[in-house]
């Protein structure tokens, strides 16, 4: 159990008296003012004041000194051991006898010599006992030291050695408190089942509410890993509040692995009034089953959905759950030259209260990439496909329910073109490349059947340029001939800076189905899409994506992200801003959020950080979080807070004050 500092103590006492002896594994130097050695018993007698190094750098002094063959016996007096730069340990004398070690009148600290204040904690006891036989230590009448002021004595403390990775027992309590709930005080319980299999049990004690019981499991399998966390309370309101978040894999040999989760609460705002949310619009149950060849690889899930989110008109949910959706790809060697095929299978089904759909899709394509004269980089890929619905009381485009099956044929195709252009120099090398697509498909009536599937509508952005499906999904589908062109330019020198700028747009030949208006497709020319970026790969980096209104260029849709300066003082921004319309010519409320943190140095110790998220839209700040540290080579503590502004249903945004202490050991926290 590492949080727990003491355990550091006589891991050294029982180290230095065994393997810092004569027969370490790696070279060890003895200096005594005499030095008895004994062929007949192989021990190893000093006189005055000795000294024992190791290559590794830890030393030991001490006076008078008796060690026999492997370090099994050992006594001394006047001992001082240091195990690295700052942890020293000293004691008016050691002796070991086999299995048991004990230390009188010793004292501890992971901190010498690290202030000229003094030590910042040393732990004093009047007697120590280390037994390698069962891996325990034994603490009496031990003394707590900060800076010379003694803050707590224990009269008895046992405790498992650093040998041991695992022991049943009670951790550090930790606390906070928020203005919705009072205090909270958390007592975690550990309970160790083997080496691969333990449990962690808390029980919160809240001032303002009443208790809540968390539980976290973990088992590892030789090919399995299993993870379980949940936590129940019966509250003050006489209603039961839970949630459970469960995720187990199996690797089932080389090529296949099997998947389940599960992802429940009680309701909508538990998870943000206990802690536990973490911006999750709905939780995901299900499993999943993935099989891997060589050139192919098939999927079969299935997943049930818990909507967390108040519905809104511009917020997609979960409509129904997907019970099944098994698709597979394969992709075939070089036909000729490098021209390969693929073929892609799904089957999908959606269910919901009182309606049901079921998909099957088919598709084979075949492809065939060209570098020719000059540069050029021809693709030309042709493809055929075909889809089979089956719906049960579910409500189509057309707002009626049906019940029947349908099919459509989709073939389709494209032939792109690229030419990138190079400008190697001394400084930067720059790259410019055109590019352009145009994508034939068959126009047909029916470019989406129902209201219900795995598309979530369509979105104009740099990413959806170049594909044959530019929406979300496969029920929706891409209708007519289009053309995508743009051009990328670059350039990067040998200290790593990279500067990116690309512009981009899609145009459609035939009219197009009714779209949402906020998507940037248009009948003929689409919005422009772009997206700019620098990295010095030291202290800035800076991305944007944009869309220009086609007719006038005004801004239409901007994302971005920028982060200034190094891991303890920088400055971080985002912001997303989207011009909205209920129709073409009617604007309504826009997207509008700034995200941002700020984290300075006030010394080489103390330092702050802050964040937040705020709605411009709302004036309203949806959360904001920041915390004061001191960081000390012996110890650590922060003071924060974090605030969630969110308002749904019964639950109203709440702050939380957290409070961190812990010592440090040679840089590591306990």
């Amino acid at each position: 159990m590492r949080k727990i500092y003491y355990a550091i103590i006589f891991g050294l006492i029982s180290h230095t008296a065994g393997a810092i002896s004569v027969n370490m594994d790696e070279p060890t130097v003895i200096k005594a003012d005499k030095i008895e050695y004994d062929l007949k018993t192989e021990t190893i007698k000093t006189t005055g004041k000795t000294e024992i190094s190791n290559k590794s750098g830890q030393k030991m002094t001490l006076v008078d000194s008796y060690i026999t063959k492997n370090g099994t016996d050992l006594s001394a007096g006047d001992i001082q051991i240091w195990l690295g730069p700052h942890v020293y340990l000293e004691s008016d004398s050691i002796t070991k006898s086999d299995d048991l070690t004990v230390a009188k009148h010793a004292t501890f600290t992971a901190c010498k010599d690290c202030d000229s204040f003094g030590e910042a904690w040393e732990i004093s006891a009047r007697r120590i006992k280390h037994n390698l036989a069962d891996h325990m230590l034994y603490f009496y009448s031990m003394l707590f030291y900060v800076y010379d002021v003694p803050v707590m004595w224990l009269p008895y403390f046992d405790m498992p050695d650093p040998s041991v990775k695992h022991k049943t027992g009670f951790l550090t309590p930790s606390l906070e408190s928020t203005n919705k709930m009072g205090t909270q005080i958390n007592i975690p319980f550990y309970l160790y089942i083997s080496d691969t299999h333990d449990v962690t049990a808390t029980f919160s004690y809240l001032t303002a509410e009443n208790p809540l019981f968390q539980l976290e499991h973990r088992l590892n399998g030789d090919h399995s890993q299993f993870r379980t966390r949940g936590s129940f309370t019966h509250n003050r309101e006489g209603k039961n509040r839970w949630h459970v978040f469960n995720d187990d894999i199996v690797e089932l040999g080389e090529n296949a692995r099997a998947t389940m989760f599960l992802n429940r609460t009680s309701d909508k705002t538990y998870l943000q009034k206990y802690g536990f949310y973490d911006g999750q619009p709905y939780l995901d149950s299900g499993a999943k089953l993935e099989l891997f060849g060589q050139s192919g690889y098939m999927i079969a899930d299935a997943h049930i959905f818990q909507e967390l989110r108040s519905q809104s008109n511009h917020i997609p949910v979960p409509a129904g759950n997907i019970l099944p959706n098994i698709r597979g790809t394969y992709q075939t060697s070089p036909l000729f030259a490098s021209t390969y095929a693929t073929f892609m299978g799904d089957v999908l089904g959606i269910s919901g209260d009182d309606f049901a759909s079921q998909r099957l899709i088919g598709e084979a394509r075949i492809t065939s990439p060209w570098t020719i004269w000059g540069g050029n980089r021809i693709t030309a890929s042709v493809a055929t496909r075909y889809d089979i619905y089956n719906f049960h009381n579910t409500e189509m485009i057309d707002g009626e329910e049906y019940s029947g099956l349908k099919n459509r044929f989709l073939p389709n195709g494209y032939l792109e073109w690229g030419l990138p252009l190079f400008r190697p120099s001394d400084t930067w090398t720059q790259v410019i490349e055109p590019r352009a697509r145009l994508t034939v498909m068959q126009h047909i009536k029916d470019s989406q059947y129902a209201a219900s599937s795995d598309s979530a509508g369509a979105l104009l952005s740099d990413a959806t340029l170049f594909s044959s499906n530019r929406f979300a999904g496969l029920d929706l589908w891409e209708n007519g001939t289009f053309a995508d062109y743009g051009l990328r330019w670059s350039a990067f020198n040998q200290d790593g800076e990279i500067v990116e700028a690309f512009l981009g747009q899609t145009y459609d030949f035939i009219k197009r189905d009714d779209t949402d208006p906020n998507s940037g497709f248009h009948d003929g020319q689409s919005d422009y899409v772009g997206r700019v970026g620098y990295n010095n790969m030291e202290w800035l980096n800076f991305y944007t994506r944009f869309r220009l209104s086609q007719e006038k260029l005004s801004l239409r849709h901007i994302e971005t992200n920028a982060v200034v300066g190094n891991s303890r003082n920088f400055v971080n921004v985002g912001h997303i801003w989207s011009k909205q319309f209920d129709d073409l010519l009617t604007p309504t409320e826009s997207i509008h959020e700034v995200m941002g943190g700020i984290g300075f140095a006030i010394t080489e110790r103390w330092s702050v950080r802050w964040n937040a998220i705020y709605n411009v839209t709302n004036t309203h700040w949806q959360q904001h979080s920041g915390a004061l540290y001191y960081e000390h080579p012996c110890y650590y503590l922060s003071f924060g807070y974090r605030r969630d502004g969110t308002i749904k249903e019964d639950y109203e945004g709440t702050t939380t004050f957290q409070f961190r202490f812990g010592i440090s050991v040679d840089g590591e926290h306990y």
